[in-house]
């Protein structure tokens, strides 16, 4: 997704429910419970002391949410949050075992200005890695370029949604297209160009003043919106006081939406120098991720936690983040691709968003890499095969 236009949806969405009563802190930082001193280090293979930075700094687009769940999976106990500048700090943990290097994870969003995380990649360089999607990828290509070694998911949550006793004709986005109905977004999103350029949507029907807020379809449920099929179908049915009540939604990723969603990546020009690390720290990615999908809770409470910590005014209940999960999983979102790996990417269809996100990007006004090509978007080098969700 871009996440900025992604985060904004389900940030007005949070706000507007306001359910989830969120504590202020206070500045500087908390430790959590738990002690560091206790865990056991991790297997040969794991072991990234010497090879790795000894803080592997991670910079995620948006608050701490559900779908980042492989991340802060692998934040240990002792760990430290600095709610001034919202971020988690703690051993990089996998498996319960220590892996003899820190990782910090770093909010997205109103901590960083609202920027992409590859321009505060270019900004910040101790960062190690950050998420970022691939139409987000091909838009930096010329000034920001990064290179994803993981997929953090498979495909996107992103959906547009519709109230089905209003539209029980609707069984899809093309049926959407087929009415004259208004089609409710963030303007500036790359899919509603892709949508319309697919004959799946009229451009007469687009309407780009979505805020993020319940209000106006749940006033005027003959509309179609846009939304996540990790957050809008439970926040709607559970969380919004005037709807309660089931959605229908078609994913985008369904319909051509063929990017992969808050790669990690890495600047491209450090690839090199950074593999030796990455060779050990990937597979350990591909681990969290499936030790995630299976057991989620716990992170899962974290995640909602450091929502109360940082206070920023998203809103994030730990009954979404559990939905969230096991969304994902169900879904397909966080999954296996087709070799049976989790985190590993799919060259053709890396090749074919190339393809399709470029002239969409171009429109926009941005300038894309003359010569880029899927390899410089994404690579395999670093991925274990045998790493996969059970």
């Amino acid at each position: 997704m871009p996440s900025s236009t992604r985060r904004a949806a389900i940030a007005g969405v949070s706000s507007a429910i306001a359910l989830v009563s969120v504590t202020a802190c206070g500045g500087g930082s908390t430790a959590s419970t738990g002690s560091a001193d206790k865990l056991q280090a991790a297997p040969a293979a794991q072991n990234l002391a010497g090879v790795c930075p000894k803080t592997v700094v991670v910079q995620v687009d948006w608050e701490p949410e559900a779908e980042h769940g492989p991340l802060y999976n692998l934040v240990g106990p002792g760990y430290t949050v600095d709610s001034d500048k919202k971020r988690i700090t703690g051993p990089l943990v996998i498996g319960g075992k220590d892996t003899g290097v820190d990782i910090q994870i770093r909010a997205g969003g109103s901590a960083i200005g609202y920027q992409t995380v590859p321009s505060q990649m270019y900004v910040d360089k101790s960062i190690t890695l950050g998420t970022v999607t691939t139409d987000v990828a091909i838009t930096a290509s010329a000034k920001q370029p990064v290179t994803a070694v993981a997929a953090l998911m498979k495909k996107s949550p992103q959906v547009l949604m519709w109230d089905p006793a209003t539209h029980p004709d609707w069984q899809s986005i093309a049926d959407i297209g087929k009415s004259n109905a208004k089609v409710v977004y963030v303007n500036g999103s790359t899919y509603a160009s892709l949508l319309v350029s697919k004959g799946l949507i009229k451009k007469s029907q687009l309407d780009g003043s979505y805020d993020g807020a319940p209000a106006r379809f749940v006033s005027n449920p003959g509309i179609a919106q846009q939304g996540f099929a990790t957050a809008e179908p439970y926040i709607y049915q559970h969380e919004v006081s005037a709807w309660k009540k089931p959605i229908k939604y078609q994913l985008l990723a369904d319909v051509g939406y063929n990017v992969y969603p808050e790669a990690l990546s890495v600047r491209s020009g450090e690839l090199k120098s950074l593999s030796p690390c990455l060779k050990k720290l990937v597979p350990v990615l591909q681990q969290s991720a499936a030790d995630y999908a299976a057991k989620p809770s716990a992170t899962v409470k974290l995640i909602a936690d450091l929502v109360q910590q940082y206070n920023t005014g998203w809103v994030y209940s730990e009954g979404t983040g559990t939905f969230a999960a096991k969304q994902m999983v169900k879904l397909g979102i966080l999954g296996n691709e087709a070799d049976g790996s989790v985190g590993s990417f799919d060259t053709k269809r890396v090749a074919s968003a190339l393809k399709t996100f470029t002239p969409l990007v171009e429109q926009s006004g941005a300038k894309v890499k003359a010569g880029l090509t899927a390899q410089d978007l994404a690579t395999d080098e670093f991925i274990d095969p045998s790493i996969g969700l059970k």
